[in-house]
């Protein structure tokens, strides 16, 4: 399979991000608040160590899988994914195969979910 793109990357955590805002902000006001951090890390542990990916990779076609055995990474290891992507420097410092240290930690990696020339 190949490996996703950084703007596919980019633009799947820019979704999940607005996402989180609008869940984070029916806990009251965003300035200063830790909720949509939170809800990042738990849709993260939840969405990716089950299904493989966010409503946000979804929609960029492509999915978070072990390095292993391509299958979703459970919940621990989407969870510790996530909190270490939320972060930002791990995610920042990558490999070859585009895996940042919140990746390699937790033995994932970043796919297209379609093959590019069956992408349209």
């Amino acid at each position: 399979m190949e490996i996703a793109t950084l703007d596919r990357r980019f633009g799947a955590l820019m979704i999940d991000w607005i996402i989180c805002l609008i869940i984070g902000a029916a806990f009251g006001p965003l300035t200063g608040s830790p909720w949509p951090v939170v809800v990042l890390v738990v849709q993260h542990a939840f969405l990716v160590g089950l299904w493989g990916h966010t409503f946000g990779m979804a929609v960029m076609r492509i999915k978070c899988v072990s390095v292993a055995d391509r299958k979703p990474i459970g919940i621990p290891l989407a969870a510790l994914r996530g909190g270490l992507l939320a972060l930002i420097v791990p995610a920042l410092i990558m490999d070859a195969q585009r895996r940042g240290w919140h990746d390699r930690l937790a033995g994932s990696i970043v796919l297209r979910a379609v093959p590019a020339d069956r992408d349209h």
